[in-house]
């Protein structure tokens, strides 16, 4: 089963391909997002932590449904990077859990092709359990732009410090083996994604193939090791410059 993880910046277009995916090609796609937004509903381990940390930080933090309020919780945390590395510390951990498990059960249904659609793939160390990686990108200009009209009750300085907190699109590029160039329209990105489906779809014999022990043990290995490179290549050029 190939593990295909797709990320981007916010408001890049990643939702785009994701639709795409599963409309079109009919893959299996994992949501990061969805996922964490279901962990922090009331009485989950996630929401216990949040309120406790962040409980006397954000006097409206919780709603009066018990909910979290999330546009308080993250108009808070992206005013401090390191306020957000603390929920990202919290969140990360209970979302790959989930996502594990149903990479386990696309996997035993036999599967050929399963997307981990995450916003924060390479922050959450998470690139290093994908056979291929594809990144959606755009010009900064064309996702302010986006984002501003996505969220109009965001400030323009607030959707800046959203879309700086997060990794840049170069070094994104660097870690990826596809980028969907998306400053045009709809119909381009989804022949560009549709391209990328052709080259990348296994074929019945290898996915059959990976289920036997010792050859889906050299494919996961070798898929580890291969990013496992591309992260100390990239290590060894930063420190170099």
């Amino acid at each position: 089963m190939l593990v295909l993880g797709l990320t981007g910046g916010i408001a890049s277009g990643k939702s785009t391909v994701s639709k795409r995916l599963q409309e079109e090609h009919h893959i299996t796609v994992i949501d990061a997002d969805k996922i964490a937004r279901q962990i922090v509903e009331p009485g989950r381990p996630a929401y216990k932590q949040i309120v406790r940390y962040f409980g006397d930080k954000i006097p409206d933090l919780v709603l009066p449904d018990g909910s979290l309020n999330r546009a308080a919780l993250g108009a808070y945390v992206f005013q401090d990077k390191n306020e957000l590395q603390v929920l990202n510390k919290i969140t990360h951990g209970q979302v790959r859990k989930e996502m594990l498990w149903l990479m386990l059960c696309s996997w035993l249904k036999l599967e050929s092709i399963v997307v981990l659609d995450v916003p924060l793939l390479f922050e959450a160390g998470m690139d290093i359990i994908c056979g291929t990686i594809i990144s959606v990108v755009c010009e900064p200009k064309i996702q302010l732009e986006r984002l501003m009209e996505r969220n109009p009750e965001l400030s323009r300085a607030e959707c800046e410090k959203r879309i700086s907190s997060q990794m840049s699109n170069d070094a994104k590029i660097k870690r990826s083996d596809y980028v969907l160039d998306n400053n045009s329209s709809v119909e381009e990105l989804n022949q560009k994604v549709d391209s990328v489906i052709r080259k990348v779809q296994p074929s019945v014999w290898l996915t059959l193939a990976e289920y036997v022990p010792f050859i889906g043990a050299f494919f996961a290995i070798g898929s580890v090791a291969r990013r496992w490179w591309t992260h100390y290549q990239i290590g060894r050029q930063a420190k170099n410059e």
